[in-house]
């Protein structure tokens, strides 16, 4: 089969599969008196998808991927907000592909790597876009800064998400490898 006919296949089964386990979620930020965030799989296709063609590749999946999101269950205030939470956040997980062709360890980081990006471009979106909505407490807190109040509500989802992510990343090091070690790309 044609390298770029697998790559677009795979990238769309990928896209399809990070869909279907954002349905499967346990919603973290509303119930910190936020606007959303939850605690979900759906990093992982694409990190996989990003491991396996690269970060250009991975982050078009990523932008696909959290444009639909936002067009089937997303929320946002502003057309801001959807570009940066949706369709920037969710490209920014393809720079998980900076270590495509790498093996072992280097799976895990890239998915790090994707996962960390893609808390920037939330934090930056808190800071900027929902400084405005910011509580005046929040987890039993005085919010005072929209840079702490970014952080800790973007972390209540975020660092799960990564922990998360790069675990499930960890446990297919070895199907992964066996797919590069085999050519199947």
């Amino acid at each position: 089969m044609n390298s770029k006919v697998r790559m677009i296949a795979e990238g769309g089964v990928c896209v399809a599969l990070a869909i279907a386990l954002s349905f499967l979620k346990i919603p973290v930020g509303l119930n910190f008196g936020g606007f959303g965030g939850s605690i979900d799989l759906v990093m992982v296709p694409l990190v996989v998808f990003a491991l396996r063609w690269g970060a250009g590749w991975g982050c078009v999946a990523g932008l696909v991927f959290g444009t639909i999101k936002f067009f089937i269950g997303g929320s946002a205030i502003d057309i801001v907000s959807i570009i940066f939470d949706y369709s920037v956040a969710y490209a920014a997980v393809g720079l998980a592909g900076v270590m495509k062709g790498r093996t072992g360890a280097a799976r895990p980081a890239g998915a790090l790597i994707g996962c960390v990006a893609r808390f920037v471009i939330h934090y930056i979106s808190g800071v900027t876009v929902y400084a405005r909505w910011m509580p005046e407490e929040f987890m039993g807190m005085a919010m005072t800064s929209p840079f702490v109040y970014s952080l800790l509500y973007n972390g209540t989802y975020m660092l799960p998400n990564t922990i998360l992510c790069v675990l499930v990343i960890s446990l297919l090091i070895a199907p992964l490898d066996k797919l590069e070690k085999n050519h199947v790309c």
